[in-house]
């Protein structure tokens, strides 16, 4: 298996829990952001392989950063990111860290504890909004909110997934400490409804999860690019709606990813949120006394 087609799992852009390249950002940076997403879903789709054997996946992530790299003729999506990356004049080092992450996906299915969840999610999850804001020219002190984001977006997805990855992978990222912590194995997974512990498991991580969120509160207010804030806004809501679920809903037997409608309401809700607040600022009064 040497090239990408022979990975795919047919998702795309519009598969996602979370908007990729939406109306709201820049019409002339969504070729990029497309670039971008096209090589992260490919490599995904080859760590997320069921039958494909892990030095056949571990080769293709090779040629994906070959292309990536400077070899066309390797891998079509990293060369067409390569060409995106250098026309933007931007790093390719947020790519390269994805693919470190899909390695980890091929060659690790267990986690011992956050911490070590923590540092999967640098790399998985991190990179992808620190393209968007290099993209957009944004600060890189935003990235310490934009990492907390990223990270609860990574860990809603597992915890919504979790009996996904397990049977079909048997990859595990609920800390095994947790899951220890509560008498029970990873085989709690498997079942067709989780067991208290499972849930008192999910709920804890939930929670910590919503702490994450709150740490990335501000981080809309932080972009100068007011429709990239806007994009922020919206994931800052849906990633706070899904997590609520998570405290009271079960992954294994009920649906915790939104509908078309509600994902709609929400992403509403965030926007106009942050649009007030922006608008707040820019009307602020000022202090008696202040030079007008």
């Amino acid at each position: 298996m040497s090239d990408s087609s022979n990975f795919a799992s047919g998702k795309g852009d519009k598969d996602e829990n979370f908007p990729v390249a939406s109306r709201l950002v820049r019409p002339e940076l969504r070729p990029t952001i497309l670039a971008f997403y096209r090589f992260a879903r490919a490599a995904d789709d080859v760590a997320d392989h069921e039958t494909a054997a892990p030095e056949d996946k571990l080769a293709q992530l090779a040629r994906m950063e070959a292309g990536l790299r400077a070899d066309s003729a390797a891998n079509a999506e990293g060369a067409a990111l390569r060409r995106a990356l250098e026309a933007r004049g931007l790093t390719d080092q947020h790519a390269l860290d994805l693919l470190e992450a899909f390695r980890r996906d091929v060659t690790q299915t267990r986690y011992a504890d956050w911490a070590e969840l923590m540092d999967y999610c640098r790399y998985s999850a991190a990179p992808v909004g620190r393209f968007m804001l290099d993209l957009h020219g944004e600060s890189r002190a935003t990235w310490a909110a934009n990492d907390a984001l990223c990270a609860a977006l990574q860990v809603i997805n597992h915890l919504q997934d979790c009996a996904k990855d397990f049977r079909a992978l048997d990859r595990v990222y609920i800390p095994l400490d947790r899951l220890g912590a509560h008498g029970i194995g990873t085989e709690a997974l498997g079942a067709a409804q989780a067991s208290p512990a499972l849930r008192a498991v999910i709920t804890e991580l939930a929670e910590q999860t919503e702490a994450l969120l709150a740490q990335s509160r501000r981080f809309a207010g932080q972009i100068a690019d007011r429709r990239l804030a806007l994009e922020v806004g919206v994931i800052q809501a849906l990633a706070e709606s899904l997590t609520r679920r998570l405290m009271r809903w079960d992954p294994l037997s009920q649906r915790v990813h939104h509908r078309p409608v509600e994902a709609l309401s929400i992403a509403l809700g965030g926007a106009a949120s942050v649009a007030v607040g922006r608008l707040g600022r820019i009307f602020r009064p000022q202090a008696i006394g202040t030079p007008g």
